[in-house]
């Protein structure tokens, strides 16, 4: 089937904005194995040279040479297996049971480094539970609602956690000391950089993706802004059913085993969907606030939409709640666009046919 100029396009936005994430995640994806499917599973024989994948369920049994990077429902190094780059992971469980030779970063419902477990570099975990009770050769970042610091834990480093109930056994071993710091929970991921940092961050990839918006989709980018300013009330209540209704739709879809795979895509895609609809909807309000200063310039009202949210952002209930309208008005406008566009395909598709 061949694509058309406008399915070429999202081709293209979605290769590039790959490469942008993992450029700014420093994910070096091309050192590692792609694999989809039901289960990825490294056999305690088997050595490979690394996993960059999206399953239901990943085990390691044997070696991986390289990094692991893993988006699963669980995510398991057994006590065979050993991973001699880093581990990165987001997943439903999380369990390290085995040799991590490199870093742990981890973003999970529970996270579990077992007694027989090792990190010969430094955890940086975000988990609802988190139980480290195994060696960690340098420093521990956890939070979560309960941190457990078990009795056969042994820390090289310092051990910071952020969490509401924090349980420590007194015959864990931690050299630079257990500190609680509450900022964890709330950290941009710059670690101890500055909070400025991680808002500029965010503003410039904000900004990059928005310019790569405009580029290749200027006339389906203007239609947005059009739904927007149009009809902000039914873009709005679009945007809330969606942000409702997907995530639900991704459930079902995960229930079954077969399914689970495509959640986890879906899942990554809806995220990914939210980003764009919330630079889309700042950017349409920064191109209402040039045409009431009679100007008109889709460059300067991106830039402009985006500093303008950044400063309400400073502001405690005011800014959250602009953000949210924000992402509503361009998940509304996004949604009735991406709808619009798929009817006018096919509607050519069927006329070509004729």
């Amino acid at each position: 089937m061949t694509l058309q100029p406008f399915g070429r396009r999202v081709a293209a936005v979605a290769v590039v904005t790959v490469v942008l994430l993992s450029s700014l995640s420093g994910v070096a994806a091309a050192q590692s194995t792609g694999q989809f499917g039901d289960t990825i599973v490294v056999g305690e024989d088997e050595t490979v040279d690394g996993i960059d994948g999206v399953a239901g369920t990943i085990v390691v049994r044997g070696t991986v040479t390289g990094d692991v990077a893993g988006t699963a429902g669980t995510i398991r190094i057994t006590e065979t297996g050993t991973v001699e780059g880093d581990l990165q992971a987001a997943g439903g469980s999380v369990i390290v049971a085995g040799t991590v030779e490199g870093d742990v970063q981890i973003g999970a419902g529970s996270f579990d480094l077992t007694d027989t477990g090792r990190i010969g570099g430094s955890l940086d975990v975000g988990a609802g539970a988190v139980t480290v009770d195994g060696a960690v050769a340098e420093d521990v970042r956890a939070a979560g609602n309960t941190v457990t610091l078990g009795p056969n834990a042994d820390v090289g480093g310092e051990f910071r956690y952020d969490a509401e109930t924090f349980d420590r056994s007194p015959d864990a071993a931690v050299a630079g000391g257990v500190i609680e710091d509450q900022s964890l929970r709330g950290d941009t991921g710059f670690g101890p950089l500055p909070s400025w940092i991680g808002t500029i961050y965010s503003l410039l990839t904000s900004l990059l993706l928005g310019a790569l918006l405009l580029l290749v989709f200027p006339a389906f980018s203007e239609s947005v802004v059009a739904r927007v300013t149009d009809g902000p009330a039914v873009a709005g209540g679009i945007g809330l059913l969606a942000l409702i209704a997907v995530p639900i739709l991704l459930v079902l879809v995960a229930v079954t085993v077969v399914g689970i795979p495509f959640s986890l895509a879906g899942i990554a895609l809806y995220l990914l969907g939210l980003w764009i609809a919330s630079v889309y909807g700042k950017y349409a309000v920064g191109r209402w606030a040039l045409g009431l200063a009679g100007t008109e310039n889709r460059w300067l009202a991106l830039l402009v939409g985006l500093l303008l949210f950044l400063l309400l952002g400073l502001v405690p209930v005011a800014g959250p709640i602009a953000e949210f309208a924000a992402l509503l008005l361009g998940l509304g406008a996004l949604t009735l666009g991406l709808r619009a566009r798929y009817h006018r395909d096919q509607s050519t598709e069927s006329t070509r046919a004729e």
